[in-house]
């Protein structure tokens, strides 16, 4: 695990963007960004997502070559970038997000990564190409690729459904969106290691 810079960060998604967009077209689609929680403590990383943000907003890699495919979000792992909110430790639901919900400066962490990424990789921001894991787990994109387990079916996976406790349910994606969208209108990357 290396923590990088966002200008690191974007210097990498170009290094993969052929790869990225080979491996998504070889599935009649464009490049995805998922974004999931850990559902651990702020500062335990994992190797399965591609891109880890702790709890105080540090970006870290988990692999040099972002095409590289993680075993992150079920039959979405191809053309796709894992990223992760180290957080959400014994949450139990979109009341209760338990002793580690994703912090604002997560929040704030995890927008400008998107917005970078998708800079780097030429991605409009929208559902379509930019989605929590809740959001993938029920096809809320319409690509349909595994049965819905997510907050509108089965409920196994729900992460970042809501961004904060008691919230309405299915916001979060919309918000982390806009929020990407808005550092790409304005382009005010501030987070501790910026652009």
């Amino acid at each position: 695990m290396r923590e990088v810079t966002l200008h690191e960060l974007k210097a990498l998604a170009k290094a993969a963007y052929w790869d990225l967009w080979n491996g998504a077209r070889s599935l009649d689609r464009d490049v995805k960004l998922y974004i999931h929680w850990t559902a651990a403590r702020y500062n335990q990383t994992f190797d399965e997502y591609h891109v880890n943000i702790t709890g105080d907003g540090r970006v870290f890699v988990s692999t040099n070559d972002l095409a590289e495919v993680k075993n992150a979000t079920y039959r979405r792992n191809t053309g796709s970038i894992a990223i992760t909110l180290c957080c959400a430790y014994d949450a139990t639901g979109p009341d209760n997000l338990g002793p580690y919900p994703p912090t604002e400066v997560q929040i704030n962490a995890v927008s400008q990564v998107i917005c970078v990424l998708a800079d780097a990789l030429d991605l409009t921001i929208d559902i379509d190409r930019v989605m929590t894991h809740a959001e993938a787990a029920d096809n809320e994109d319409g690509l349909n690729t595994h049965e819905d387990y997510g907050p509108n079916s089965t409920c196994e996976r729900w992460d970042l459904w809501v961004l904060r406790s008691g919230e309405e349910p299915g916001t979060g994606g919309n918000q982390l969106r806009g929020n990407a969208n808005w550092y790409r209108a304005y382009g005010n990357l501030q987070i501790y290691n910026v652009l």
